[in-house]
């Protein structure tokens, strides 16, 4: 069973910022929705 998940979260697709639309480059899973830029970190 454990396997399903690690092939579940390896298949997600690359998140997209919610503002400008660039990939962000974190975990897929995590909860943000914005990049750094848009963030102004």
């Amino acid at each position: 069973m454990l396997e399903n998940v690690i092939e579940f979260f390896k298949n997600l697709p690359p998140k997209k910022c919610t503002q400008c639309g660039e990939k962000i480059e974190e975990q897929h899973e995590c909860y943000g929705t914005t990049c750094d830029k848009c963030n102004h970190l």
